[in-house]
This record gives structure tokens, sequence and C-alpha cells, in this order.
């Protein structure tokens, strides 16, 4: 789980990487703790994609963050949402994400030079 982006060869783990059905998570999970360490280089956090599916999850960036405070595995992260981001909302921001946002989903594989699966 990389979380230094300064070498411009290093990105953050997809939107579309699913940690158990929580897409996304991945993604704000490496770049939150870039943001926090001073790593994150180019990346901008939260950026409006993490604000909508952090709005969707029913959460805020604010509290995301305090939870690096005791999280820094996925297992840890998986856990701490889970017990606030029910399935309804989980599901919803999925959504958003595949069907609303697939475009942004598909210039940020393109930009960081992920071939389509």
């Amino acid at each position: 789980m990389a979380t230094d982006f300064r070498s411009g060869k290093d990105f953050p783990r997809r939107g579309r990487e699913s940690i158990d059905g929580y897409y996304w998570l991945a993604r704000v999970f490496d770049k939150a703790r870039a943001a926090r360490n001073g790593t994150i280089h180019d990346y901008i956090y939260p950026c409006p994609m993490d604000r909508g599916v952090f709005d969707r999850w029913g959460i805020t960036s604010r509290v995301f963050d305090a939870a690096l405070d005791s999280c820094s595995t996925d297992d840890e992260i998986l856990t701490w949402i889970k017990a606030r981001v029910p399935a309804e909302r989980r599901d919803e921001a999925n959504r958003w994400l595949f069907e609303e946002k697939i475009a942004n989903l598909e210039r940020q594989d393109a930009e960081e030079g992920v071939v389509a699966a």
C-alpha cells in the first residue's frame, strides 16, 4: 500500500478496488495517509470524489482523518467503516461511483496508466 506519491510513479489504489464491497475506500485510505504524512504530491485530499463518497457514506473527511489515529491497515479501516456505514449507504456510494462518476474512474485509470481489465 503505497502512501508516498512524490515519485510520480506510485499511485493510490484504484477507486474500482474494493475492500469488502466498499469501493473507493482503498484509494481514499491511501490518499488520507499520504496527506497526513506530507507525501501526497499532486493528489488532492479530500478531492470532490472523496467528499462525494464521504457524503454518501454519511461521514466527513475530519471523521475519516480521526480514524487514521487508530487504523493503519485495511482490516482496521474496514472494521471502522463497517461500524459507521451501513450497507445501504455503501451501496449508494458504489452506485454513484459506477453510474454517475464512471468517466472520472476511467480518466483516473488512464492518467495512472492502468490498463482496463
